[in-house]
């Protein structure tokens, strides 16, 4: 396709490769970040991940040389990593030591299985869909070779297991209501990131594309891997680094990170489509204090609106909703609405008749303005790639902050519908031109957050809350995002670790599931195994659907109740430890939950280790994923942990047979923590200013612990406090606080474990 490498340029830290059929650019950023640009669709990336030069100065070194048969190649050297580039683009990457970490594949693709056409007709006529397990080329690719050891992780919250070697994936956000499988190959998230782990060496790859595109990690041939899409760039950035972490902050150092949220949102989130009524809201509020269930938000779905007419409210069934949130806030609890971006085609509705006069919304190829059917059902879609667009919606969110609401939550923005896809031909805005839905789709979500934030940060000037099904890479900048419509069962119990451990090493670090499942119904079993779990997501939520049975935990009898109150409390206690995992997100990009892969790279144990996960670095937890189980088998790393309950020590690198009755989630802490908590409050900042606990465990280490007034941005003009705590064995901890500039606590209690 590229034909023989004739020449190069280079101007500063961009090489353009001059080939036979294609000229190719090679943009250095980093020392250990390359980007590999073929103009195929446009001279220019018009990234929507990444914003901003991320381009340092870099010193790097190019050498001619010529291959063994006399072929011409250039070496590119930075202080990181060695690129070796060939004819056909064929392009490899080595650490700098000389270890080879990526290489393009030169031999032919070849199927692992290939059947005859015959048999073919012969499945299909049976009601079967034929999956020829890849070997399909599409417009823009790319081939790379797979190393018998490699493991691959990341592309956010696809479905399966954690290790994605041997999957195929498509990147096509969609919003399928059928229980999610392991053989689904879109859901709502297109984050075209992954992670390969080597045996010695790790990289990352980043295919800037959104169009719809394509990843087959190994299925089609065990050889190689390939991921291309359907138009667009061949754009990508090779991330090299040390270790799992440095990929990952050098990830999010390109697309951005989690920004720190208000300490509020880390609290628990009660919810269900089905509260339609200011008498039920209240009743669940009521209960949920008489309960003595601690929360801070409750979340208001679609039957809030006028005829599901977004920017409404029904009068009749809610008569006065800023009051009724006025009284939620005197009580601790924020309020969170959904919203949708279909736009109910109503003549005198002013979000309609607005966006019509001014030309908001996406067209027809005829020029006409494109309907299809939502919840209202007609509707319009918001062209959120025009900026004017998004200043618009963002404006409108007045109607919200002037009643009192706290945060958004954004769905169906996939975009979803109802009367079929959108056509591909739909006509949207890329910021200052015209384009498709087919280029579009997949940032539609996306741009939507970027326009609720902005708008939101503009209008509170507080740390904007929002939520998101939909979202590329990047969004992590703009929201938070939950997994979709999961379903009330044990595969999606067990589905929920890797898929919110890949969603962090992905960028998107402020996760969760709804807990106890969307849809179906729940067991009193299973809302207890999950809410073991949901303690620990950052994004603490119960959700469910109108349709099922109400999920609330006091519904299950009192044992369910007294457990789901544990867990609740539990997280409560550890929100300091969560805001501190926050704040390093926003520094590092390194997620709240973590695979143990991500700090155990080297543990061959921990590659395909899918029921447990770590909070940070200090806390393992183990939860409980299969009915009827009491018992379960726990994989420690190296080092000494102790049992969070029992404080029982245990020796690493070993399997554990642990027991697990219903009311125990095993958790353990690692040797040496210091971990922060705060004292009991049914919501965060019921206690003005309430006194630190630290929980000192045997051993050494140290640990930073962050405070702000967790609310506004005062923190990025230095009006924080940092100390730095130092566990130096034998009950001895110093405390230094490094960084003045926030009220000090009237007290720090410390808690040493004897165990």
């Amino acid at each position: 396709m590229f034909g023989k490498l004739l020449s190069y340029e280079q101007t500063n830290q961009i090489i353009t490769l001059h080939y036979e059929e294609q000229d190719v650019t090679l943009h250095v950023l980093t020392p250990e970040i390359i980007n590999i640009f073929v103009p195929l669709y446009t001279t220019e990336h018009r990234s929507k991940a990444i914003e901003g030069d991320k381009e340092q100065p870099t010193p790097f070194r190019i050498v001619d040389s010529c291959t063994e048969d006399g072929k011409k190649n250039i070496m590119l050297t930075t202080s990181s990593l060695i690129c070796k580039i060939y004819d056909d683009c064929m392009i490899d990457f080595y650490d700098k030591t000389g270890n080879l970490l990526c290489a393009d594949y030169r031999g032919r693709r070849i199927p692992r299985f290939e059947l005859q056409e015959s048999f073919i007709e012969f499945i299909k006529q049976e009601g079967h869909d034929v999956d020829m397990a890849g070997g399909q080329n599409y417009p823009v690719q790319c081939v790379k070779q797979l190393d018998e050891g490699d493991c691959i992780y990341g592309l956010g919250d696809k479905t399966g297991v954690l290790n994605k070697r041997f999957y195929e994936y498509e990147n096509w956000n969609s919003d399928i209501p059928d229980p999610h499988e392991d053989c689904f190959k879109s859901l709502y998230k297109s984050i075209p990131f992954f992670i390969t782990l080597k045996e010695n060496g790790v990289y990352g790859i980043f295919y800037d594309n959104t169009f719809k595109s394509y990843f087959n990690f190994g299925k089609e041939n065990n050889d190689y891997y390939s991921f291309g899409s359907d138009n667009g760039n061949l754009d990508y950035y090779f991330i090299g680094g040390n270790s799992m972490p440095d990929i990952v902050e050098n990830y999010t150092y390109l697309t951005g990170r989690t920004p720190l949220p208000q300490k509020w949102t880390l609290g628990y989130h009660q919810s269900r489509w089905g509260y339609d009524s200011e008498e039920v809201f209240r009743n669940v509020a009521a209960k949920l204090k008489e309960c003595r269930i601690p929360c801070d938000a409750i979340h208001f779905d679609i039957d809030y609106m006028e005829r599901y007419k977004v920017f409404t409210w029904d009068k009749e069934r809610f008569s006065d909703a800023k009051t009724l949130i006025s009284d939620f806030q005197k009580q601790g609890i924020k309020t969170v609405t959904i919203i949708d971006p279909g736009v109910k085609v109503e003549k005198g509705y002013n979000m309609y008749e607005e966006g019509m006069e001014k030309g908001y919304y996406a067209k027809s190829p005829d020029g006409s303005v494109y309907v299809n059917a939502v919840w209202p059902g007609d509707a319009v879609y918001p062209d959120f790639g025009n900026p004017k667009v998004r200043d618009w919606w963002g404006e409108h969110l007045d109607f919200y902050t002037n009643l009192g609401v706290s945060g958004i939550w954004n769905d169906m923005n996939e975009p979803a519908s109802f009367n079929g896809p959108l056509p591909n031909d739909v006509i949207f805005t890329d910021e200052d031109r015209p384009s498709t839905h087919a280029e579009i789709h997949n940032v539609y979500g996306h741009n939507m957050a970027k326009a609720t934030y902005e708008g939101w940060k503009k209008l509170t000037n507080k740390r904007p809350f929002v939520i998101t099904r939909a979202c590329y890479s990047g969004s992590q900048k703009y929201s938070t995002a939950w997994t979709g419509d999961n379903q009330s069962i044990w595969t999606h119990l067990r589905m929920a670790i890797p898929q919110q451990c890949n969603l962090g090493l992905s960028g998107m670090a402020f996760v969760g599931t709804d807990i106890g499942g969307f849809g179906a119904d729940t067991t009193p079993e299973l809302m207890a195994r999950w809410v073991q779990i949901g303690c620990f997501s950052p994004l603490f939520r119960s959700h469910c659907a109108k349709g099922n049975m109400n999920q609330e935990p006091w519904l299950f009898g009192d044992k369910i109740l007294d457990i789901y109150r544990k867990y609740v409390e539990l997280r409560y206690s550890l929100i300091p430890y969560f805001y501190d995992l926050c704040h390093e997100c926003e520094q590092t990009g390194l997620p709240v939950i973590r695979p143990l892969v991500l700090h155990y790279e080297k543990d061959e144990n921990v590659r395909n280790l899918n029921d447990e996960f770590l909070v940070g670095e200090q806390l393992l937890v183990a939860p409980v994923v299969e009915q009827g189980a009491v018992k379960r088998m726990v994989y420690l790393p190296e080092g000494i942990w102790y049992d969070y309950w029992t404080h029982k020590e245990y020796q690493g690198s070993q399997y554990y047979l642990v027991d697990a009755p219903l009311d125990t989630c095993p958790i353990f802490v690692k040797a040496g923590t210091i971990l922060p908590k705060a004292p009991a409050q049914m919501y965060v900042g019921e206690l003005e200013n309430p006194e630190l606990i630290l929980e000192v465990y045997p051993g050494c280490g140290s640990y930073t612990h962050y405070h702000d007034n967790g609310e506004d941005f005062a923190y990025q003009n230095g009006a924080y406090n940092e100390y730095l705590f130092e566990n130096k064995g034998d009950n001895n901890l110093s405390i230094t606080k490094v960084h003045a500039g926030y009220d000090d606590y009237p007290d720090i209690k410390v808690n040493y474990i004897n165990c």
